[in-house]
């Protein structure tokens, strides 16, 4: 029984002892690996109506990202890419490659609840936020350290603050709040259907929930999730953005 009560006792000084910099990088090369793939959908849900997408994504590092839709026919073909934390698009409509200005990073992405920012939001709570960890709490029957996060002063970013939920065993973000610089509630981030993808456990369905607009929500759910590919560096580049399939 002694031997239990110290073991026990153990793992608990260590996963206090982590810092919240050290839990939120972990999440991140979690999610990211040294490279990965995803197929995912994406549900935009209003009030009277909703609409789907589908989507593949690769990922290499920490600031490589392309996503190209590959459904409905009006948007097939549309790409977003992530080079050093800026983005550029390609609109087959009028085959054409756009980087997107700081002004436009707030705007929504692609009629979702979703920002053009948060597409390069994960490496941006490492780099740009002072994290702390402010309390502890059960989501999904698990326990989670609460984190706060605030932006450095000379960090250019659109959230005033944020609060992660994450999972004490398996470092997954069960919940995120965006606030604004006046500290109001913007967005709320629910992940749930936890599930094995390759030896990862990790969530396959997001809900943005905004706080404002009853009855919206945008969902996303992960059908396919790889890790540690080759990815050519090329296909990260916008020369090469209008040949991506």
């Amino acid at each position: 029984m002694k031997n239990i009560l110290m073991i026990v006792c153990l793992i608990f000084s260590s996963a206090k002892a982590q810092t919240a910099k050290e839990i939120i990088t972990t999440v991140s090369d979690k999610m990211q690996g040294k490279s990965s793939y995803i197929e995912m959908k994406v549900t935009v849900e209003r009030p009277k109506w909703s609409r789907e997408m589908t989507l593949k994504s690769w990922s290499k590092g920490d600031d490589l990202g392309v996503s190209v839709v590959t459904s409905p026919a009006k948007e097939k073909g549309t790409v977003f890419l992530i080079r050093d934390k800026e983005v550029w698009n390609f609109l087959p409509s009028i085959d054409r490659t756009i980087k997107m200005p700081p002004s436009m990073m707030m705007q929504n992405w692609m009629g979702t609840d979703l920002t053009n920012d948060d597409l390069v939001k994960q490496t941006s709570l490492i780099d740009d936020y002072t994290q702390n960890i402010v309390g502890e709490e059960m989501l999904e029957g698990r326990n989670c350290w609460k984190i706060e996060l605030i932006p450095s002063e000379e960090a250019a970013v659109v959230w005033g603050k944020i609060f992660t939920w994450v999972d004490q065993k398996d470092f997954m973000q069960l919940k995120t709040e965006f606030y604004d610089e006046d500290e109001y509630l913007v967005n709320t981030m629910l992940a749930s259907n936890i599930k094995q993808f390759g030896d990862k456990m990790l969530p396959s369905k997001i809900t943005v929930i905004p706080a404002e607009e009853e009855g919206n929500k945008t969902i996303i759910e992960y059908d396919v999730w790889k890790f540690d590919l080759e990815i050519d560096e090329q296909k990260f580049t916008t020369n090469y953005m209008k040949r991506i399939k």
